[in-house]
């Protein structure tokens, strides 16, 4: 079974280390301290099992399943409980809370080799699933081939659908991700971001103007002068966003 360690603290990595040290079987192929190394050591290694923070600096464990494309096994190692329950829900393989004892580390991975025989979900899945509904994004992460880009939420203009994919608008730039509009709009915080059409998302404080275009149909000017359609469900949901904030 090959194995990476993915924890920002060494003293973490090392019980890690340590606790594997007994299972001829397992290789570790890579240690990461940080997302950005994993998401590069997934690719390069193609493991069976992660062993993944939640809390990280940079990236969050979250963050970097959303970035892993393949399926595989993971288990959560961290210090914070309030995921536990959302994790199992999803199917990770287990969930281990710091500190944690070598028997009970020992039946996390007899889990992880019963699982690695079955259809494993692909890890961004895992992390839409785990990630708690009540919790907004701050940031969006997207792969654009061995880099990884992070953006700030407050600094999106507006998402456009295209089939699976959304094409996220920031500062004159875009970017591509693999996740649709729907999932995405799920994610957002829905006082800043509004679905004004089934094609289109956009941050509320981009939007300058409404105009009229047809007689069923309207436009959004935004602040760099983008003109967005606006459908009639879409208005409605701008209008009453507009006078809750009134």
């Amino acid at each position: 079974m090959k194995v990476i360690l993915v924890d920002d603290e060494e003293l973490s990595r090392q019980v890690l280390r340590e606790f594997l040290g007994g299972h001829e079987e397992i290789e570790v192929a890579a240690e990461c301290s940080n997302g950005f190394e994993a998401v590069k050591a997934v690719a390069e290694h193609k493991p069976d099992l992660l062993l993944l923070d939640i809390q990280m600096p940079k990236l969050d464990g979250f963050e970097v399943l959303e970035l892993i494309e393949e399926p595989l096994a993971v288990i959560f190692v961290t210090a914070y409980d309030t995921y536990a329950l959302r994790a199992f829900e999803v199917h990770a393989v287990d969930y281990l809370l710091k500190p944690f004892s070598k028997e009970r580390f020992d039946a996390a991975l007899e889990r992880a080799r019963r699982r690695l025989g079955e259809k494993l979900p692909p890890a961004a899945e895992l992390a839409a699933a785990a990630r708690p509904p009540s919790q907004h994004l701050e940031r969006i992460v997207v792969k654009d081939g061995a880099r990884v880009q992070v953006i700030p939420c407050d600094k999106l203009d507006y998402a456009e659908a295209q089939d699976d994919y959304v094409s996220l608008h920031t500062g004159g730039k875009t970017h591509l991700k693999q996740q649709t509009i729907s999932s995405l709009e799920s994610y957002l915080d829905p006082a800043r971001f509004i679905r004004i059409h089934r094609s289109y998302l956009v941050n509320l404080e981009r939007v300058a103007r409404i105009e009229p275009y047809t007689k069923d149909s309207r436009m959004a000017v935004l602040s760099d002068g983008t003109r967005l359609p606006v459908s009639r469900t879409g208005y409605a949901r701008l209008q009453a966003l507009l006078e809750g904030r009134g």
